[in-house]
């Protein structure tokens, strides 16, 4: 027997009946067919009741594709727009009628938890990385849910209290969000946008000195002042412990103006580039800012609030690391509020080990492992990279395993280790042409061609075979790398190729790509690759007899090698010394007066009155 006839037949006679009432007028709002369902539609039959909607529809369409008169398809033409109307209110009550459970779902498993426990779950309810966050309005009535009296009466009366601190702050957090809601850019149109007023400003400038005058809030007003003057959370801004609400505060209020920011930055058409870069500088800014706050509550004690800080922390990775512009590879992307790399290393470091092994780890992993390989810590760098490889091989993410291999070959040519750099590359290579990974073969050509050259003046500088066997990687990486926008990798590829031009002979073609290469390195920050281009811009030039054009690069070259404290400052001062013994000192000298303008506004007076004890200094150590 077909338990299902009779409530089909119901469910069909309801349509039909409210079909019939609308097309008499009895029906005169959409609310009303909306209030009907609810009462009629009984629990756990939605599905049956989309049935009848559907069997009801088919009926309809044949009706008006048969053989009838026209007052009869006039009238199945009203029954085919009423029909719609109740199949749109019939799916808003069922998004409402998911919104409810889901509520309830969360209520229980709040009030279920132990009263230590409790904030947690409420940490896992705010996460915006579930596959259903919860919007502004649910958290309103989750907020009066929770307070809702014969709800409190039915757990213990430490599990009440604690429930009901959770409800008062996320309430008071909701109450300074619509303060703020209208202000998280309003900021940027009283200064300019260039300097956006994340680093260190003045009190009266930035976003956090303009939202602090926002809010009611003294917890708010004193940590936003703290970041306007400090950049950082100091005791000026959390002086005594915090009540669990103020906490949840906090976290509303935080985690809106991340989300508004990152929205507001990501739908900027005029400037993607720059939205891109702000929306990622915006992630690691709040990142950094939990940081911070886990810090000050270690230090007040309150264990709890210190790893709920840990776990927002990692929520903002986690979304940071599932977006389209997570920069797998190269540029610096510094914190807004001016943190210095290792400061952001530091605060990343807990909440990452507490990461389980999936896809989104991997990728932070490589953030974490470029930042250690940029302050000098190659080792560290490398453990971040093998496992961020291990991991993008287990969830079979092929874009992040290429990402991870070519950051280790970087890391292996900084430590002038190029036989696993040139392994790591090419396996880089071999993958990233398999899956159509332009950006990967960029990096990846960059990288065998950059470590084969330095190989090859480790070994034998002079070996002009070698280098134009590798000479066809080079103009490709540099191709591909200019079409996908990769810079550090045109770096890597214009030094290099520049030096093997030079060391091959074609030296005008040596002069215009080092001179890009400059151009390029100077754009993204290297100063060592700035450094070599310099030295190699001097042999060129040196090479076609220009003396005060190979002085001048060559001298740039030394002092800024110097300055890195990169030992290959003598083989520049070796150029300028030979120079310097064809010419003698006083053309040498006559020279460098003539170029002091250039100079000086290159590396400045200091620098400039620096070249000759460098000189001295490398000619006395051959003594």
């Amino acid at each position: 027997m077909d338990l299902c006839g009779p409530m089909r037949d119901r469910y069909l006679e309801l349509i039909d009946q409210i079909v019939t009432d609308t097309l008499k007028g009895n029906i005169r709002s959409k609310e009303q067919i909306y209030h009907t369902l609810s009462e009629k539609i009984d629990a756990g039959t939605g599905e049956l009741f989309e049935r009848c909607l559907q069997t009801y529809a088919e009926d309809l369409q044949t009706q008006l594709t048969s053989d009838i008169d026209e007052l009869q398809q006039a009238k199945a033409t009203r029954k085919q727009r009423a029909l719609t109307t109740i199949q749109g209110e019939w799916e808003r009550w069922q998004k409402q009628n998911q919104a409810n459970t889901l509520l309830a779902s969360v209520v229980r498993s709040l009030r279920s938890a132990a009263p230590d426990q409790q904030l947690q779950e409420l940490i896992n309810i705010l996460d915006v990385n579930q596959n259903s966050p919860l919007s502004l309005e649910q958290l309103q009535q989750l907020s009066q849910l929770l307070q809702q009296p014969e709800e409190l009466s039915s757990g213990s009366d430490s599990s009440s209290r604690q429930t009901l601190e959770l409800a008062q702050g996320l309430q008071s957090g909701l109450r300074s969000w619509q303060q703020l809601e209208t202000q998280v850019i309003g900021w940027m149109y009283k200064q300019s946008q260039r300097s956006l007023g994340f680093g260190k400003v003045t009190e009266q400038r930035g976003p956090w000195s303009h939202w602090a005058k926002a809010v009611e809030s003294d917890l708010l007003r004193h940590v936003f002042t703290d970041l306007a003057q400090h950049q950082s959370i100091t005791t000026a801004g959390l002086p005594i412990p915090l009540p669990t609400s103020s906490w949840v505060e906090l976290v509303v209020v935080l985690q809106r103006l991340q989300l508004g920011l990152v929205r507001w930055f990501d739908q900027q058409p005029y400037d993607p580039r720059a939205g891109k870069r702000l929306s990622i500088a915006t992630f690691l800014t709040f990142t950094i800012v939990w940081g911070q706050l886990s810090h000050r509550f270690h230090q007040l004690g309150q264990t709890a609030l210190t790893e709920g800080c840990f776990q927002m922390a990692l929520q903002i990775l986690a979304q940071f690391a599932q977006q389209a512009y997570f920069p797998l590879y190269g540029g610096l992307f510094t914190a807004l509020s001016g943190e210095s790399l290792q400061t952001m290393l530091d605060y990343l470091d807990r909440p990452l080990r507490q990461t389980p092994n999936t896809g989104i780890k991997a990728r932070i992993l490589i953030l974490a492992g470029y930042t250690q390989q940029a302050l000098g810590h190659y080792e560290q760098a490398l453990q971040f990279h093998e496992q961020a490889l291990d991991i993008a091989r287990t969830a079979e993410d092929r874009t992040c395993e290429v990402a991870s291999l070519n950051h280790l070959s970087r890391t292996y040519i900084a430590q002038q280790n190029y036989d696993d750099a040139i392994a790591n590359s090419q396996r880089a290579l071999i993958l990233a042409r398999q899956i159509g990974d332009r950006i990967g073969e960029a990096n990846a050509l960059a990288n065998f061609g950059y470590s084969e050259v330095l190989q090859i003046q480790a070994e034998n500088p002079l070996d002009s075979d070698r280098y134009e066997n590798i000479l066809v990687y080079l103009e490709q990486g540099l191709h591909l790398s200019e079409q996908v926008g990769d810079r550090p990798s045109q770096a890597l590829c214009t030094n290099s190729l520049g030096i093997v031009l030079v060391v091959t002979g074609n030296l005008p073609a040596a002069i215009e790509v080092l001179k890009q290469g400059v151009h390029i390195a100077e754009g993204i920050g290297d100063r060592a690759l700035v450094s070599l281009n310099y030295h190699y811009l001097a042999e060129a030039h040196r090479g076609l007899g220009q003396i005060e054009a190979a002085i001048y690069t060559g001298s740039l070259a030394m002092y800024l090698l110097y300055q890195i404290e990169s030992l290959k400052w003598r083989q520049s001062a070796g150029l300028l010394s030979i120079l310097y013994g064809q010419i003698g000192p006083d053309v040498f000298q006559e020279h460098l007066v003539r170029l002091r303008p250039a100079l000086i506004a290159q590396i400045g007076v200091d620098g400039y009155d620096y070249l000759p004890k460098l000189l001295t200094d490398y000619r006395q150590s051959l003594a």
